[in-house]
């Protein structure tokens, strides 16, 4: 695969920075003064659930939308005043892959590079590795909504980085898109930054975001907590994890939140994770519960958390502490 340009994108290692960033629709706040910055070459995991502001911050940092408040600036340039400049030096894909079902994959590929004023000269060059990159070299005729999910991700991919942008911004761009899909996708986005392309992406899949260099978790509009992901699985967690392996682990999910010091049980696979306050207190009361109700095919051990756990056990701690504020000022 040809690799991308790695110009710089601005006249140190940051590619995008943003200071107090805020958006307000009416009574209603989007995006709280957020702050970080992304370094040139970096997968950068933006993550949140839906609502909590990861669309409205990418439309700012892309130009698309302007802030209400706070400052950013991307590849250099500045949100506010330099929106046009910004969409001209960035990639942009969304979860709707913004593709024309009606014109084929070769008709596409012309569209977006005219869009990004590639020029005769280059534009045969650019359209060979679109092809090659996506694997469509076969299916360059045949219409667009014709293809599966997978190939139109790759399709949607190539046609947001023919003009090669040193910036690529990616808004949940595997949703929907089979796991072998989104395993080749992931491939391609690892070469790209390698090659010095810096990539802002935003997806709900806790496995999607281990390949992320840091990851922000966006909640409510706020920013809280920040990390790599080891660092958010060993650092930013006070409880503890158990894994328990039994049959029917759905029939327990119930069950063990009556025990002391669990506070949490979800489905992982055929397994459940529990979030506790103690893992040696909680694993004593969990096998005192299998005793009682008569469970004899068992097992539990403690765990490093995974992301989803962390990111449940941060948005729980969040809302608690929110919830202790209000009290007080009542």
């Amino acid at each position: 695969m040809s690799p991308l340009s790695s110009a710089t994108t601005a006249n140190n290692q940051t590619a995008v920075e943003v200071k107090l960033l805020e958006k307000r629709f009416k009574n209603f706040t989007a995006v709280n003064k957020i702050s970080f910055s992304v370094n040139r070459g970096e997968i950068f995991g933006f993550l949140g659930p839906n609502g909590a502001g990861k669309s409205t911050t990418i439309r700012m940092l892309c130009g698309i939308i302007s802030p209400t408040s706070g400052s950013g600036h991307v590849g250099g340039s500045d949100i506010i005043t330099q929106q046009e400049l910004i969409k001209q030096s960035i990639g942009y894909m969304s979860q709707r892959f913004s593709l024309y079902d009606d014109l084929t994959v070769e008709e596409n590929i012309d569209f977006y590079a005219g869009i990004y004023r590639i020029g005769a000269a280059k534009m045969f060059e650019r359209k060979k590795w679109v092809l090659e990159m996506a694997g469509l070299e076969e299916l360059r005729s045949k219409l667009t909504g014709t293809l599966s999910g997978g190939w139109k991700q790759r399709l949607a991919l190539g046609c947001a980085i023919i003009h090669e942008p040193p910036i690529l911004f990616l808004d949940e761009p595997t949703s929907g898109v089979d796991p072998i899909s989104r395993m080749r996708f992931w491939a391609i986005i690892k070469t790209m930054a390698d090659n010095g392309v810096t990539i802002f992406v935003t997806t709900h899949y806790m496995d999607e975001a281990e390949n992320c260099g840091r990851i922000a978790l966006i909640y409510k509009g706020e920013i809280i907590a920040m990390d790599t992901p080891l660092g958010l699985k060993t650092k930013s967690m006070q409880e503890d994890v158990l894994k328990i392996t039994i049959p029917h682990p759905e029939d327990w999910q119930e069950k063990l939140k009556t025990v002391d010091q669990v506070k949490e049980t979800a489905l992982f696979g055929s397994a459940l994770h529990a979030v506790v306050e103690n893992a040696q207190f909680a694993m004593a009361g969990v096998k005192e519960l299998f005793l009682k109700e008569g469970a004899t095919e068992y097992a539990v051990e403690k765990i490093q958390p995974s992301l989803e756990d962390v990111f449940v056990s941060l948005i729980e701690s969040h809302d608690a502490g929110k919830r202790a504020d209000e009290s007080l000022k009542n």
